[in-house]
């Protein structure tokens, strides 16, 4: 076995404090036990390999590679922010404000704070690729280490290794995880090759819906990072604009609130807010939903795939396999409603995975490393 698929080194892996050098030794990591796996069951994608691409397409949002200056951009030529910018330093002045125009714009950029909306999805994204490596990654180094010499099925030894994880549903419990290693181990034996697919299949799935199932309050946090409550943005902007009139000014907008009697500043900080977040959302949503494959292949989470089941997968037999994509996928055999519309939905997910998972099993080029170790920090130690 390779330093990245040891359990020793999985678990110094997963207790890395830097985020970034340990997204990029996580994504090492799940390439080269997808190798391992590979060996086995012949040159397909098992789970271990689309992970491989979803952490080094995380890693870009962790890192937060010319994200900072692009959401900067997006926001700035967007004509109603910046009316509404203008609306509010044309308000404050006539009110006031000891600031002028330029003054008042930078401050009003400096409020909204849009980059920490960025700061906060890569954080939420860091902890997530952290949570399912350091649980799912451990138990493929251990599932290679105990059955993945073998040279005969022994029920007995897959059996005594399933019992070792948690009975039960996730979020808690492990069910689909043993259920997914025995498919694999099935799939080490089977002489049939479409069988043989179906039960690689089936694994991938059952591990996916685990994991996604894990990771929906860290999804859901970095899909609702660029959240901008437009009361508290307008009370931290009058605070420094009008430093001597925060209690009036709050007390009026206490009553004003009250009566439906919002001030042309109120309407102004809405709209200001209103759009800002809408845009930031937007954009942190386009960027988050993309997955980048070898050779220039992005598939946008979004909008509905476009590639063919392999010949092997376009009918399906498998009792097993039926029953699950059953629960998760509502249009079986197509490719029809893909997209997920709301990628904070656990079931939008699963679908897309699902049926990303059957269309690419058979790509043998996500096999390939996922960047050039010389360029990154791949070394054994932190």
């Amino acid at each position: 076995m390779s330093a990245f698929t040891e359990l020793s080194n999985i678990d110094r892996i997963a207790a890395m404090k830097d985020p970034v050098r340990r997204n990029f030794q996580i994504t090492q990591s799940y390439h080269e036990l997808s190798l391992a796996l590979a060996k086995r069951t012949g040159p397909c994608a098992n789970w271990c390999t689309f992970a491989t691409w979803a952490s080094r397409q995380a890693g870009q949002t962790i890192r937060k590679e010319d994200l900072a200056k692009a959401l900067e951009n997006n926001l700035a030529a967007a004509a109603a922010v910046g009316q509404a910018i203008y609306d509010i330093a044309k308000i404050a002045l006539e009110k006031g404000a000891g600031m002028d125009k330029q003054g008042i714009a930078k401050l009003v950029w400096q409020t909204a704070d849009p980059l920490a909306a960025m700061y906060r999805a890569g954080a939420a994204v860091a902890r997530g690729n952290r949570k399912v490596y350091a649980e799912i990654a451990p138990e493929f180094a251990r599932f290679l280490d105990a059955c993945g010499h073998d040279s005969a099925y022994d029920a007995e030894k897959i059996a005594r290794f399933c019992s070792a994880l948690k009975p039960g549903d996730p979020p808690d419990g492990q069910r689909y995880l043993a259920q997914a290693f025995n498919s694999y181990y099935q799939a080490f034996f089977e002489p049939n090759k479409k069988k043989k697919a179906e039960h690689i299949l089936l694994a991938n799935i059952e591990i996916g819906f685990h994991e996604q199932t894990r990771l929906q309050p860290e999804i859901a946090e970095a899909m609702e990072a660029s959240v901008l409550d437009p009361g508290l943005f307008k009370g931290n902007l009058l605070k420094t604009l009008f430093p001597n009139q925060t209690w009036w000014l709050s007390v009026g907008s206490i009553f004003r609130k009250y009566l439906h009697m919002p001030t042309p500043l109120d309407i102004a900080t809405g709209k200001f807010a209103s759009e800002a977040r809408r845009r930031m959302r937007l954009f942190l949503s386009a960027r988050m939903m993309e997955l980048g494959f070898p050779k220039g292949v992005r598939l946008h989470l979004g909008k509905d795939l476009k590639a063919n089941f392999p010949a092997d997968l376009k009918t399906l037999t498998n009792p097993g396999l039926l029953a699950l994509l059953k629960k998760i996928d509502p249009t079986p055999n197509s490719l029809a409603d893909t997209g997920a519309v709301d990628w904070a939905s656990l079931y939008d997910r699963l679908h897309f995975i699902a049926d990303m998972f059957r269309c690419y099993q058979e790509t043998a080029d996500l096999l390939l490393p996922p960047f050039d170790p010389a360029n990154t920090p791949l070394t054994a130690g932190e």
